[in-house]
């Protein structure tokens, strides 16, 4: 299944993008109008919360719908994405250098980590697919994006084995880890540089884990005005997603509705000679193989 939240008539829903992917189930309005909106939480971050059985809810509201139902449909014209989770409850994580030739673009050879990096980005800085993308001009003028893979925990896990990780997972998504680079510099740390307000598009929906059949062999590109910038594949982390859940995992819960960036490949804009940072009117898009097109714009 492919999960989606959106709004539509000022409201905010969520829903199941159909097979073909021009419209949506919109499961708000049929926990609505059919189960008295008894059946599914409200958000689809509370649904993530609880587990296999919000799953199996879902698929009975699909079951049980009548075959030509056209009263619980949108067409993807009729609505304006939100970031799947529009408010997580905590920062996102991320992992820094995390594929060699990124390492190396960014410094050189002895800048490959040995340890995982961890970083996070603040909750407000999330937006959506289609969202526009804040330049910042005042604060910054080395804008540059990172398009990543990006984790959404199922369960809640403490201590996981590498080897049970892949089981404490709901889905995947795109990240785009946008960074003022200057700010990065400057303060000497991440968190500035990459929590500024829409600094996170994320989407443009979760593709749920069992539809994606293996995530460290995804084919990842980043275009900037349709020019391929970012071409490379997950089997390229350094540290594979089992290693990420496990490692985070040691001495904090990670709990449902977490969100872990995987890291970014070569080609951000900082890594080329003279540095390509974005401007107002760019336009970034994110492909991940199995997972989907993630398009913003910089205003």
């Amino acid at each position: 299944m492919k999960f989606v939240s959106f709004k539509t008539n000022n409201q905010n829903s969520y829903g199941i993008l159909s097979e073909n992917e021009n419209s949506i189930w919109n499961l708000s309005s049929i926990n609505d109008r059919i189960y008295s909106g008894k059946l599914l939480p409200k958000t689809l971050l509370e649904g993530i919360e609880e587990g296999e059985q919000f799953l199996e809810n879902v698929r009975t509201c699909l079951n049980d719908l009548p075959d030509q139902n056209e009263e619980h449909v949108l067409a993807i014209s009729e609505i304006e994405f939100l970031a799947p989770i529009p408010k997580p409850r905590k920062n996102i994580m991320c992992v820094g250098k995390n594929y060699r030739e990124h390492a190396i673009e960014m410094g050189s050879e002895a800048d490959i980590p040995e340890h995982i990096m961890i970083f996070t980005k603040a909750p407000t800085s999330v937006i959506g697919h289609q969202d526009q993308i804040n330049s910042h001009e005042t604060l910054t003028n080395q804008l540059d994006y990172e398009g990543e893979l990006a984790i959404i925990m199922g369960r809640n896990g403490y201590q996981i084995d590498e080897q049970d990780a892949l089981d404490y997972i709901f889905g995947y998504t795109i990240l785009n880890d946008v960074t003022a680079r200057d700010l990065q510099k400057k303060h000497k740390q991440f968190f500035i540089g990459k929590s500024l307000d829409t600094f996170c598009p994320i989407g443009p929906y979760i593709v749920t884990k069992e539809m994606v059949s293996n995530p460290q062999q995804l084919n990842i590109e980043t275009k900037v005005n349709g020019e391929v910038r970012q071409s490379s594949d997950t089997s390229q982390m350094i540290f594979s997603i089992p290693t990420i859940i496990s490692t985070l995992s040691q001495g904090m819960t990670l709990e449902a509705g977490d969100i872990i960036a995987t890291g970014t490949p070569a080609g951000v804009g900082k890594g080329f000679n003279p540095p390509r940072f974005l401007k107002s009117g760019d336009e970034i898009e994110i492909v991940v193989e199995q997972v989907g097109i993630l398009k913003n714009l910089v205003r």
